[in-house]
């Protein structure tokens, strides 16, 4: 075997290996039934990051404007409950956070349908620790979306 060869499938991860050896893996979304493209398809991580800074930022400025007006520090201490009181309203209400709703996306359960209010708070709580949202599947779905059933869909 040539080294270039080993050395190139190292770099390109286990997916690219798994590839060349014939494995399918289909598209991200296909194992729950999601549509490839459009609306009801998995969200792009991008559009993700994007809604997440949005909910960041709206709820640091609340957290500064309504709570610690003399510390943007212990701004940043508050945003921390506003974002997890606005995660919780906003996704037991209307399944999505103002980010979402401007990212055009909106969280739902693995069958399709609201997630339940048991799921959101779940959810949100994970999210608030921060690591089960960057551990993913191959749907790009984090720990927090797979302990509450749910998933992040285009809207």
């Amino acid at each position: 075997m040539d080294n270039r060869e080993v050395v190139g499938s190292w770099l390109s991860g286990p997916r690219a290996a798994a590839e060349q050896m014939g494995v399918e893996f289909g598209y991200r979304g296909e194992r729950l039934g999601l549509p490839e493209e459009g609306p009801g398809s998995i969200a792009p991580v991008g559009r993700r990051i994007v809604a997440l800074l949005i909910d960041w930022l709206l709820c640091v400025l609340i957290a500064y404007g309504l709570i610690a007006h003399r510390s943007l520090y212990g701004a940043n201490n508050w945003a921390l409950v506003v974002f997890g009181v606005l995660s919780v309203i906003g996704l037991t209400l209307v399944g999505s956070t103002p980010g979402k709703v401007v990212t055009r996306l909106r969280v739902v359960s693995v069958d399709g349908g609201r997630l339940r209010p048991l799921g959101v708070i779940i959810r949100t709580v994970l999210l608030l620790i921060v690591i089960p949202a960057v551990v993913w599947d191959r749907d790009t779905r984090g720990l927090h979306d797979k302990a509450a059933r749910a998933v992040q869909v285009r809207a």
